[in-house]
């Protein structure tokens, strides 16, 4: 039984910008799982799904992305899961917009929200799922660029990249994160 965690921001200001592209990959599972998204007393969004006979769970956290970890440790602890049973959806810019990469495990590489995952599981032993947003940003605007909306000319990207990132999160539910890599790296 996966767990599949969207990063992002909750809040109007933040749908539709580019560190929110782990809660739209969380969305669209959400949609072909026909798991509806609910708040919980926990600090996070959940659905619970199935596909191809999987029980699935999905989060959203609502501690905003730098607390994470909290979100995430506390769904561990509640349904019983081990790190490698997670998949951490989230995003990137030292990819090109709308390019996924899947890794088992690694730094934080500069991602406070990944970082805060990794302080609270005590470990970098994970799967995640890294969407491109691209770097098009001057020096010390980073934070700026990734809580924009994407432009309408990456938008093609974009919608390929969230296809993919779906079809790469049903496979890791199917087969794990190995496979996954292998189909979708």
């Amino acid at each position: 039984m996966p767990l599949i965690v969207g990063l992002g921001n909750i809040g109007e200001k933040y749908t539709g910008t580019r560190h929110n592209i782990g809660f739209s990959i969380v969305d669209r599972l959400a949609g072909t799982l026909s798991a509806s998204m609910e708040q919980t007393d926990d600090p996070y969004i959940l659905g619970v799904g199935r596909f191809k006979g999987v029980k699935t769970i999905l989060i959203q956290p609502t501690t905003l992305m730098n607390n994470s970890g909290k979100a995430v440790l506390r769904a561990c602890r509640m349904f019983r899961y081990l790190p490698g049973d997670i998949l951490v959806c989230y995003d990137d810019v030292n990819l090109p917009t709308g390019k996924i990469r899947l890794r088992p495990e690694g730094s934080a590489g500069g991602h406070n929200g990944i970082q805060s995952i990794i302080d609270h599981l005590g470990t970098r032993d994970f799967p995640r799922l890294r969407f491109g947003i691209g770097n098009n940003y001057s020096r010390g605007r980073q934070s700026e660029y990734v809580l924009s909306p994407f432009d309408d000319e990456e938008m093609p990207d974009v919608e390929e990249g969230l296809k993919k990132s779906e079809e790469a999160a049903l496979c890791f539910i199917r087969e794990g994160i190995v496979i996954a890599m292998n189909h979708f790296n």
